[in-house]
């Protein structure tokens, strides 16, 4: 057997470049899914699940039934995924007001007020709320409603009563009463002026419940 080393193979040709476009597709198809939820986030926020089709969701994007199945399997799937957006929506709301001082209830006030201008002029927001008093209909898992941010307004009251900026025995009650009564004058406000009350609704909730930290400056 020869000791002569073998000459090193040469490397693997690089790939060229090809008019492969896979990743205009790939947009192609984000920008169709994103165009459908707020389709259906408009049509679900305007007429609630029940009511609600397939057909109604393609009309509102301007597409067919069959790239709305393309997407979705059905309804179902569709307010799922609305309801996702209008958690994730909560979220990017809240989070410039928490990028301040989280022990000061002027902080729990803006995420109060933040979170109303949301239900007066996001469509996500709009049909969240909607599907979530509609759960019955809707023959999927759901996210259970408000957990997280009432355990949000959970720390911010605690923090401000360890603070000493906020006199409160229990900030886990005053949380939850702040979310029902939140979540509740929104309900009214769409009942009764479509939400175009709904910021001074808010408003007098936290004047009452977090006297003398009004309106955020």
């Amino acid at each position: 057997m020869s000791n002569e080393r073998k000459a090193p193979l040469p490397p693997l040709p690089t790939a060229t470049p090809s008019d492969d476009t896979s990743h205009l597709k790939q947009e192609r198809a984000i920008h169709t899914r994103r165009t459908i939820l707020r389709a259906a986030a408009s049509v679900f926020a305007e007429s609630g699940f029940p009511a609600v089709t397939i057909k109604d969701v393609a009309d509102e994007a301007e597409l067919t039934k069959g790239a709305v199945y393309f997407h979705f399997a059905n309804k179902e799937a569709i307010a799922a995924a609305v309801a996702d957006e209008f958690y994730r929506r909560l979220n990017e709301i809240i989070a410039p007001v928490l990028e301040g001082d989280q022990s000061s209830p002027v902080t729990v006030a803006e995420v109060m007020t933040a979170v109303a201008g949301g239900f007066r002029d996001d469509d996500f927001i709009k049909a969240g709320s909607r599907l979530q008093i509609e759960r019955p209909y809707i023959k999927v898992e759901m996210p259970v409603p408000y957990v997280a941010f009432t355990d949000l307004l959970t720390e911010l009251l605690e923090n401000c009563r360890k603070a000493g900026t906020l006199e409160t025995a229990d900030p886990a009650a005053l949380a939850r009463v702040l979310r029902s009564a939140l979540f509740g004058a929104q309900h009214i406000s769409w009942v009764q002026a479509n939400r175009q009350d709904v910021v001074d609704r808010v408003q007098e909730i936290v004047d009452v419940f977090l006297p003398a930290y009004g309106q955020p400056d």
